[in-house]
């Protein structure tokens, strides 16, 4: 979701996506939490974080405990790394009404979060 809103802001920005521990396909709670603010995250595949380690990038941005605890250092260039933390909504329990409440809930947080953290941060590097 994350990785949606940054793209969003700014069709000018390369954005990656990657995890420590991907699924099989992109949660569908996600896709549709996304696609009732208008972002379309469904064409996405799930990756491992470890196929980037060789790249370099401006900025890397851990969005869970388990990821900033565990993403791997990158032998290519890591301009800023930052955690910008949420609870994972994956782990959600309940009805399906109780697990969108909850993507909804982290879906707010992280486009009011990462809104701020680009304009105050990457934006200005623009």
């Amino acid at each position: 979701m994350a990785a949606g809103f940054l793209q969003s802001f700014d069709k000018r920005l390369d954005v990656y996506s990657a995890g420590t521990q991907p699924g099989a396909r992109i949660n569908p709670y996600a896709v549709q939490a996304m696609k009732e603010v208008g972002v379309d995250i469904s064409a996405g595949v799930p990756k491992s974080v470890t196929q980037f380690v060789s790249q370099s990038f401006d900025y890397v941005i851990t969005v869970c405990d388990d990821a900033d605890q565990n993403c791997p250092n990158f032998s290519g260039k890591a301009g800023k790394r930052v955690h910008i933390g949420f609870i994972d909504p994956a782990a959600a329990k309940g009805s399906k009404e109780d697990i969108m409440r909850v993507f909804r809930q982290v879906r707010d947080e992280i486009r009011q979060r990462f809104s701020d953290y680009y304009a105050n941060e990457i934006g200005k590097g623009l």
